[in-house]
């Protein structure tokens, strides 16, 4: 059973090139993008651990099961994604602020390749690993858990890499900690 506020999926309007490629609104025609709709799951109803591996954009092996006992928070980006450069700046100072208490943050980009998601990843500090997922298999791994219907999607794992969380669309800063700090202070 689904708990929390689960809506279903708002996609921004398209509109043709006559508007310049912004909707009315400012955001980019033909963008689809989630409303920021939370769900969570009880701790009995979280099925498998969810495990990510792959390099990310320098090569380096990258495997959330190194980090078994921590709570993990998956973000799905690229850079050239308005909502994902929106909230940059919140998944960093949650990182770091989280860094010590045992969170660790991974992204997954399916869509860049090395020099655009590194660019970005300069340009915002970002201070953890993306899994660069040209094959998809990460989103795969989170596939089988969860639905990943837009670009940004944050996951938020338990201790034992369940799925606890997941926001769809821009994540609300002060919605992430609250996620998080309920992970934190789950049994191990």
């Amino acid at each position: 059973m689904l708990v929390g506020t689960v809506a279903a999926v708002l996609l921004a309007a398209c509109t043709s090139a006559a508007s310049g490629g912004r909707t009315p609104d400012g955001t980019e025609a033909g963008y689809i993008s989630g409303d920021g709709t939370v769900a969570t799951w009880e701790v009995a109803e979280r099925g498998e651990p969810v495990r990510l591996v792959g390099k990310d954009f320098t090569g380096t092996d990258v495997d959330t099961g190194d980090w078994a006992g921590d709570v993990v928070v998956v973000n799905t980006w690229y850079a050239a994604c308005p909502p994902c450069r929106v909230e940059a700046p919140d998944l960093v100072a949650a990182a770091e602020d989280y860094a010590a208490e045992g969170v660790r943050f991974i992204g997954v980009n399916g869509t860049d390749d090395a020099g655009s998601a590194q660019a970005f990843e300069r340009q915002f500090n970002i201070p953890y690993p993306s899994i660069h997922d040209a094959d998809g298999t990460a989103i795969a791994a989170l596939q089988g858990q969860i639905p990943v219907e837009a670009v940004p999607t944050t996951v938020v794992l338990d201790r034992q890499g369940r799925v606890m969380a997941r926001i769809i669309g821009r994540v609300d800063p002060s919605t992430l900690r609250e996620l998080i700090d309920t992970a934190l202070a789950e049994a191990a």
